[in-house]
């Protein structure tokens, strides 16, 4: 009896390798970093935002956040400059010319996906909340391989696709409310200001839409720093789907979706505890290199994706 026992107490080791590998594991992170929140604001210029050394329109994040991160003065969008495109972009790591009326999904799989498929976890732990009812196509792709799997939860525009928009103040609450039941270790939050406002043409409102977002958006992070789940354990990308116009081109702030300098620079904002602190860098990056930084972040890969990990941001 103890010779049987001491038989099977040396295959134990065989047998785990042969069929332990075999389960599903959650990816190993190298890093700290357990959560992301990836922040988009919708279309400000460059010009009115880190352009202004003073940082008059966005406080918070110049004054408050930025010191505690890296920021990327040489940011941009090489794609197109638009908001379906550009959330495609920062999503899936690739660019795409795609409908801007929210009636086309991606390509190719987003991070979300990816990071579900991966864990196996429940589509509650990860999250798209957008004032626009638009982004809510960008979920899903056309990938056969990917395509209806592994979708995140969404609560976009006023309820999804084909709803309309919804105000930034509501986008804001649905988040923390978010946060505060579900805890997900992946979510986008998009606020579309101040590009509504640009596109009506009413300059006072588009500097209001500045302050407006830059106000949710030191409130996002002051809840991520207070909740025990979030706090040293997150981290927060702030960015833009694209910019506008100088005052030089076409109709100025109005507008966008050119190639031009205005459309392309763009912010990048990076706070987290694998980032280094009081950083400004020069160094040329762009859209497409968001996604692969926050797989590489959270410990799995996204084959798909065109962009590059962005090894600078990190300690």
């Amino acid at each position: 009896m103890l010779r049987s026992t001491k038989f099977l107490l040396l295959l134990f080791p065989i047998s785990f390798l042969l069929f332990g590998t075999c389960r599903k594991d959650p990816p190993v992170s190298l890093f700290k970093t357990r959560h992301v929140v990836l922040v988009s604001i919708d279309g400000p210029r460059w010009s009115e935002t880190w352009g202004d050394s003073a940082g008059r329109l966005i406080p918070h994040r110049a004054t408050e956040i930025a010191p505690l991160g890296v920021m990327l003065n040489n940011f941009n969008n090489l794609g197109y400059t638009y908001t379906s495109a550009g959330h495609t972009a920062m999503l899936t790591g690739f660019y795409q010319s795609i409908n801007n009326s929210g009636t086309e999904h991606t390509i190719y799989p987003n991070f979300f996906q990816y990071w579900l498929e991966m864990t196996r976890l429940p589509k509650e732990k990860a999250w798209v909340i957008s004032s626009k009812d638009k982004i809510a196509a960008l979920t899903d792709c056309l990938e056969e391989k990917w395509a209806g799997k592994y979708l995140p939860s969404s609560y976009c525009g006023v309820n999804g696709a084909g709803s309309g928009f919804c105000h930034d103040s509501i986008t804001l609450q649905r988040a923390l409310s978010v946060f505060a039941q579900h805890h997900p270790a992946l979510c986008l939050v998009h606020f579309s200001e101040p590009d509504v406002s640009g596109h009506s043409g009413n300059w006072n409102n588009y500097l209001a839409g500045i302050r407006s977002t830059d106000n949710y958006l030191a409130q996002l992070w002051n809840f991520l720093q207070q909740d025990p789940e979030y706090a040293g354990k997150t981290t927060l990308i702030v960015t833009n789907d694209h910019g506008r116009h100088p005052d030089q081109v076409s109709n100025g702030f109005i507008s966008h979706g050119d190639g031009c300098a205005g459309c392309r620079h763009i912010e990048l904002l990076a706070v987290g505890p694998d980032f280094k602190t009081n950083t400004v860098l020069a160094s040329p990056y762009e859209q497409k290199d968001i996604a692969p930084t926050i797989a590489y972040l959270m410990g799995f890969d996204m084959p798909f994706s065109e962009g590059k990990v962005m090894k600078e941001l990190f300690r």
